[in-house]
């Protein structure tokens, strides 16, 4: 076979053979002095058995998918397995945690030391380039962009929101038997208090009827998309859906026209104090700020919904819960709150913390190793040695596995209990993330709370009984955001 290969080829097919076995064998060695000397040990467990492609763990995962327990699951793996294992998917290793300190280094201390850009194609065609879906020089750019516009003066204003409770209410049954799906009211709610926000126009969906939502409905099928092409992987370049790519150019149509409008008030000085407004005054590329207003919208509309949703099926749940709320409600005397007032709510707070606890909205996220660096916790058999994550490893945590450790909120972890955060005394720092942290912590976290207290309040304000109509617990939706995958079915009584 090799007799008709040219000599001066077979030399050169030696050469370049042995000059990638030097390089190899030399980042080895370079690899093992530099965890030496970090005083690194290997993660004692691993969920794959398999040695080479890590195919023993696929049917357990598909099966988790299908019966909507991909959550559950990970809370009894890392029961299993320890507070750091690894795991192997198709020749990828990956190291998963829910080590406070290795979260808390991956975010912030060596935050450098890690990126996210490998799992971003999927929400360009829709997001383009803007503040979620970049890495590196382009997100702090953005970040400095957007940032002024999350003032506590922009958050305050709590005007707007009043107004779209009234739709809201409008839309709400009174008469105690009639069964509403709170959860897709809160999609529409959000998606309206975002464009009024980000826009100074809300779309309105809560005065439309089903047949009318076309900007909305638009804006979910191509959120869809996202979840298919980020579940393809590599193998989405194959992938082709044409109405994805019409409901992206409708959407971003839609928002270019809000564009237009913001820097044409910038241009004749009419600018008002609204989001897309301040952002045209901030820079002249239009483009630039299409994308991020793309991006805070899909951030603001279903992070806020899915909090909404999750509060009010657990809420639904426990009248006890429901009438102690009302109790401390009452302090307003039927007024609608002011923003300070929202924040003086202690048990509004309390509710709202342990609903992020128990169902935070965005449950796990990774990042990936962008050189080679090393973790504080999880190597030797008590898991206590440092690891060393090599360039290209995906470090995985697991904000609901995490929020669930008996360890850091007791025995009952597993339970909805606002008292919990009463005293003041739980204090769980890197082991209660919500928002994300490190400089990447979500920027509209504050706007988010307020518009989800307000929501609560006047709720509770209207409406003496909030019964649920699910007999069944609270089955996951993991798609963008995490939401009750039976809606949040209730029943009302004002009062």
């Amino acid at each position: 076979m090799y007799s008709n290969l040219h000599p001066k080829f077979l030399i050169l097919l030696v050469a370049a053979l042995v000059t990638a076995t030097c390089i190899s064998i030399k980042r080895f060695l370079i690899r093992r002095q530099f965890a030496r000397k970090h005083g690194c040990q290997p993660v004692a467990r691993s969920f794959s058995k398999d040695p080479f492609l890590g195919l023993d763990t696929i049917p357990e995962t598909i099966r988790a998918l299908r019966q909507h327990k991909i959550l559950e699951r990970s809370v009894q793996l890392f029961r299993l397995y320890g507070n750091t294992f690894t795991v192997k998917e198709l020749q990828k290793r990956a190291i998963l945690t829910i080590e406070p300190e290795n979260i808390k280094t991956i975010l912030s201390l060596k935050f450098n030391d890690y990126g996210l850009s490998h799992r971003l194609e999927p929400f360009k065609p829709l997001l383009g380039e803007g503040i979620f879906d970049t890495d590196g020089a382009h997100w702090a750019s953005s970040r400095a962009l957007i940032r002024p516009s999350f003032t506590r003066d922009q958050v305050a204003d709590l005007t707007a929101l009043e107004d779209l409770m009234q739709d809201l209410f409008a839309l709400l049954p009174r008469d105690g038997e009639t069964v509403v799906d709170l959860q897709e009211l809160f999609f529409r709610y959000t998606i309206d208090s975002a464009t009024e926000f980000l826009f100074g126009e809300s779309v309105g969906t809560l005065k439309k009827t089903q047949s009318e939502l076309g900007f909305a409905h638009a804006f979910h099928y191509a959120q869809k998309a996202i979840i298919t092409r980020g579940m393809l992987g590599p193998l989405a370049v194959f992938y082709r859906d044409q109405k994805a790519d019409e409901c992206n150019r409708v959407c971003r149509e839609f928002v270019q026209r809000f564009v237009d409008e913001a820097f044409h008030a910038v241009e004749t000085k009419r600018q008002k104090r609204i989001f897309s407004h301040e952002l045209a005054a901030r820079t002249s590329y239009k483009r630039r700020v299409l994308d991020e207003l793309m991006n805070v919208l899909l951030a603001g509309r279903d992070t806020t919904a899915s909090l909404l949703s999750n509060l009010f099926f657990m809420l639904a749940k426990k009248p006890d819960i429901w009438d102690k709320l009302r109790a401390e409600v009452a302090c307003l005397q039927g007024r609608t709150p002011t923003y300070d007032e929202l924040r003086g709510l202690r048990y509004v707070q309390c509710c709202i913390n342990e609903s992020l606890r128990l169902h935070p909205v965005v449950p796990r996220n990774e990042r990936q190793a962008v050189r080679d660096t090393v973790l504080p916790l999880g190597g030797g058999d008590d898991g206590l040695s440092p690891v060393f994550v090599p360039k290209g490893t995906i470090v995985s945590y697991n904000i609901y596995a995490m929020h669930r450790r008996p360890d850091f909120y007791g025995p009952d972890a597993e339970e909805f209990r606002p008292e919990r955060w009463e005293d003041g005394k739980l204090q769980p720092r890197w082991g209660y993330l919500p928002f994300n942290g490190g400089p990447r912590i979500c920027i509209g976290q504050r706007y988010a709370l307020t518009e989800v207290s307000y929501v609560l309040v006047r709720m509770v304000q209207e409406f003496r009984v909030l019964e649920s109509r699910d007999p069944g617990p609270w089955e996951e939706s993991l798609a963008l955001t995490l939401c009750s995958r039976n809606g949040t079915r209730v029943s009302l009584i004002p009062g």
